[in-house]
């Protein structure tokens, strides 16, 4: 292993945990060279699990024996930078990952084709910015069993540094891909029927039977704010509501999103 031993955070060598935005990290003009930076031993560990490719690692002197020692054995000649906790604690965050950061290659992402071909349930996201809320997201669909998800360009990228964290590596369990085209797609060409998660007039409860009866099911989930886009629910074969008490009038997406999946797919299995 390269130990690399820093005594300040210019060190160039770190400039990917301290320094670069998450749009450099992600390089949209050329993905196939992005990375992302995964935090703490459970995460990373996810991570390598799943065949993600890391490339450097940051860690306090004392984890190089103690919780980075096994992620170490796993990255082979990669180098480790290191430093002493007081220098390392000025990373905003820092001190909340257990010490330990790891750079990791993006991954080449499936195809649309690819998620759908054996999917019966997936989740759409369509402008969810919030990296919490997606990270929830990820962490509910991976738990209750979603197929895949589908990411509209507007919503906020899986890979981010705290949507990873707050997914626990969920993002790296789950197929996923981003959605460039219209969501109607998925009716038109991939024999799913859609259900905007929506309040509306004729929106169904969420238990209503007919999606019980769906075999293949796509969940669209909108924005924090305004919910989804007018257009988005008036295209979808169905809208949906999860049903409210006490005047609640609705619940954050990503809580609306463990709600949908869990009825849905169970509805599926009943």
């Amino acid at each position: 292993m390269a130990i690399i031993q820093i005594t300040t955070l210019e060190h160039p060598g770190i400039d990917i945990f301290c320094r670069l935005t998450e749009a450099q990290l992600r390089n949209k003009k050329e993905p196939s060279v992005g990375i992302f930076i995964a935090e703490s031993p459970k995460v990373i560990h996810v991570a390598l699990n799943a065949g993600y490719i890391p490339i450097a690692l940051l860690c306090e002197e004392r984890h190089i024996t103690g919780d980075a020692a096994a992620i170490i054995e796993r990255c082979g000649d990669i180098p480790i930078y290191t430093g002493n906790r007081q220098l390392l604690a000025q990373l905003t965050g820092y001190t909340l990952t257990r010490g330990v950061l790891c750079a990791m290659r993006r991954p080449q992402l499936p195809t649309l084709e690819e998620i759908c071909t054996d999917a019966h349930r997936l989740a759409v996201i369509k402008g969810v910015v919030d990296t919490t809320n997606i990270g929830a997201i990820f962490r509910s669909a991976a738990a209750l069993g979603i197929d895949g998800i589908l990411i509209t360009p507007d919503s906020c990228d899986p890979l981010n540094r705290r949507a990873v964290r707050v997914s626990m590596g969920s993002v790296f369990l789950v197929p996923w891909t981003w959605l460039d085209e219209p969501i109607e797609i998925l009716s038109t060409q991939h024999d799913f029927r859609t259900v905007a998660m929506a309040l509306t007039d004729d929106s169904l409860p969420i238990d209503h039977p007919v999606f019980a009866q769906e075999p293949r099911l796509a969940i669209i989930l909108g924005t924090e704010g305004d919910g989804l886009p007018t257009d988005v629910i008036t295209h979808a074969d169905y809208v949906a509501r999860i049903p409210m008490s006490h005047q609640v009038d609705s619940l954050n997406v990503a809580a609306a999103s463990a709600v949908a999946f869990w009825q849905l797919k169970f509805a599926k299995q009943c």
